[in-house]
């Protein structure tokens, strides 16, 4: 069974800063990128919804013509029976053949004059829905404008910073090697709790330096001895002394 190397609780807190500190350096770099990552979801998210409301128009439009057409076919198919009834007209032996003819022929015409109306209603209706497809293309056209500046923004702050934030991703991901999962779990937690991502914080002054609640002098003496892993009771941050605290480098 392969030996797993035990580390000292100053080697433990040793640890811990430079995580602080890597980590702290990847903040300013998320930092540096600002709400440009959100934004470029948000907009990237928007853009894909008018993208389906500009099809579901354009669905629409296309249900209407073919309504349309459909109307039109009908008025061709009456002026053809029409056309047949008048032929017809011409041979008929008595009053009542007439009348019938005639009959059929005005049920062609109300037919021919219905799906008139019906299609002034359609391209009315396809009237006011290219407008409002208009304004949606001219809408979708805007924000692509402002999500390709967005991109271009955070592209470039990417490219600036690619190196070093995989080279603090990497110091990161060696310390956390060196604290048990116990710890580190502590350590997200509390990273989580305040808007600034310190977890690890050195003694400022007599007093905490993440909450500056003052620290009675005994518990100072424990923190610098390095014995045991101390955190602040009010803010509950992981404490270690200035001394400690700066001789952790990163690079």
């Amino acid at each position: 069974m392969a030996n797993v190397k035990e580390y000292s609780v100053e080697e433990k807190l040793s640890s811990l800063v430079s995580l602080q500190k890597v980590e702290s350096k990847i903040d300013e770099i998320q930092i540096l990128k600002g709400e440009l990552p959100m934004e470029v979801s948000d907009l990237e998210d928007e853009i894909l919804g008018l993208n389906a409301r500009q099809t579901r128009i354009e669905e629409e439009i296309n249900g209407i013509q073919e309504f349309i057409n459909s109307k039109k076919n009908l008025i061709k198919e009456a002026e053809a029976l029409i056309k047949k009834y008048e032929k017809q007209s011409e041979n008929v032996k008595n009053s009542r053949e007439f009348e019938a003819i005639n009959k059929e022929i005005e049920m062609q015409q109300l037919e021919m004059k219905l799906a008139e109306k019906h299609i002034r209603d359609a391209n009315e209706e396809i009237a006011d829905k290219v407008v409002v497809l208009e304004k949606a293309k001219k809408n979708i056209a805007n924000k692509d404008g402002v999500l390709n500046t967005k991109k271009a923004e955070l592209e470039k702050i990417i490219a600036g910073t690619e190196k070093e934030e995989k080279h603090f991703a990497k110091l990161a991901s060696d310390a956390r090697e060196k604290v048990e999962e116990r710890m580190l779990f502590s350590f997200d937690r509390i990273r989580k709790n305040y808007r600034n991502g310190l977890a690890v914080v050195p003694v400022e002054r007599d007093a905490c330096g993440g909450c500056f609640n003052a620290i009675p002098p005994q518990r100072q003496s424990e923190i610098r001895q390095r014995k045991k892993v101390i955190v602040c009771e009010n803010c509950g941050r992981i404490l270690v002394d200035r001394d400690l605290f700066d001789s952790v480098d990163v690079k």
